[in-house]
């Protein structure tokens, strides 16, 4: 098969031109083609350059704010939130993220709530935006309805991801993120893009019984990895990343959209924890007790999460980014399209994107606060909660 290897300069700039003349602002464009290059760099072929066609239907479909300003609110407390406006997540996150390393340090426990935003990149990327700060790092969201519960026969759960990190000073972090179903749907669609058939366990038919089919299994239902144990995580995630941060979680994400064929819209939570501040006051160095327990494990033979990744990562580093002629085609005929017109969806009300769907929800009133803008976005700082009064959101400034 033909390859063609790419400067990772020279992708990017490829990606971002496509992203650009696809309608997205300057701030999304670069944001997204950071995350989908980082996916080819590291051979995670499921969220590389084949996303970027995804990311150009869903904003052709109005399903995403393409120019979206994300704003951040931050208080005396660990909590920080960005609203994402409708707009992807990962500009919301970028925004987001030395605020939560700030408040990680100064507590030893931040999280960051990011509401109302299109997702559909790996989690990867922004733990390990957090592992540079020395800071270990959570990261979950829910989908849309795609995934059996355990014993169940239709869509309910979402794909969930979930991702950890622990930085590793001088070394390449200790990471996973991996959906909560058996395969990320992305893998199922390259599957079907391949022509060959799943993996026993993989997924269900739209009657409930297990099928190999990828067209099948898209629709119908994926599985969840360990029967009830995934579920329950799933679950867990659904209540975290959802109900419990006032967003959509993947049944009522999936009444929003109304399809599974484009990125999906809801929130995601993001915890980051400073290893010294928690161990403070006991014997020990936490980074020196984790490289003893990663060598013991190592020593028996076994390979630490990511390290296909990061070898991967050191290879395109070194000699560039190795692209398929169907990838190659995929992008030229992306590059030729040009710019589309598109359907404008307006930032989500009061509510979020509640206002799509019949729950609704109660938001506690924040008061006035200082604002301040920023090349990545709002940053609103000295808000003060008060619990009184119907529901509302901050407004954009």
């Amino acid at each position: 098969m033909t390859e063609t290897t790419l400067a990772i300069g020279d992708l990017e700039h490829i990606v971002e031109a496509i992203m650009r003349r696809g309608g997205l602002s300057p701030l999304h464009a670069g944001a997204l083609t950071r995350a989908i290059v980082a996916g080819e760099r590291d051979a995670c072929k499921s969220h590389g350059v084949y996303r970027v066609e995804g990311c150009l239907r869903t904003i052709k479909a109005g399903k995403v704010v393409p120019d979206a300003e994300p704003e951040l609110t931050s208080d005396d407390s660990a909590i920080v939130r960005v609203a994402a406006k409708g707009g992807f997540a990962n500009a919301a996150f970028e925004l987001g993220a030395p605020v939560l390393a700030e408040k990680a340090r100064q507590f030893g426990l931040a999280a960051l709530v990011i509401n109302d935003c299109t997702h559909f990149s790996a989690l990867w990327p922004e733990i390990e935006a957090l592992t540079a700060h020395g800071l270990a790092a959570m990261a979950m969201c829910p989908s849309y309805a795609s995934v059996a519960p355990s014993g169940g026969s239709g869509p309910l759960l979402g794909t969930n991801p979930f991702a950890f990190g622990w930085p590793r000073p001088g070394r390449t972090p200790y990471v996973f993120d991996f959906a909560t179903s058996v395969a990320a749907r992305g893998e199922i669609e390259l599957y079907r893009r391949a022509g060959k058939p799943l993996p026993e366990g993989w997924a269900i038919d739209t009657d409930g019984k297990p099928t190999t089919d990828p067209e099948a299994a898209l629709d119908g239902a994926m599985l969840p990895f360990g029967g009830h144990k995934g579920s329950a995580i799933s679950t867990m995630i659904e209540l975290l990343a959802g109900v419990m941060i006032g967003d959509l979680t993947s049944p009522e994400a999936l009444e929003a959209l109304g399809t599974t064929t484009l990125a999906p819209a809801h929130g995601e939570l993001i915890l980051a924890f400073d290893p010294a501040r928690f161990a403070q006051g006991r014997a020990g160095d936490p980074m020196a007790r984790a490289e003893t327990l990663f060598e013991a494990m190592v020593g028996q033979g076994a390979r630490l999460p990511s390290q296909r990744r990061f070898a991967a990562r050191e290879k395109a580093l070194a000699e560039g980014i190795r692209l398929t002629a169907e990838e190659m085609a995929l992008l030229e005929r992306l590059r030729e399209k040009g710019s589309t017109p598109f359907k404008h969806r307006s930032p989500p009300g009061p509510g979020g994107l509640f206002h799509r769907v019949r729950l609704r929800i109660w938001r506690p009133r924040p008061a006035a606060c200082s604002s301040s803008r920023t090349s990545r976005g709002t940053i609103c700082t000295g808000l003060r909660h008060s619990h009184a009064g119907s529901p509302r959101v901050h407004p954009s400034h």
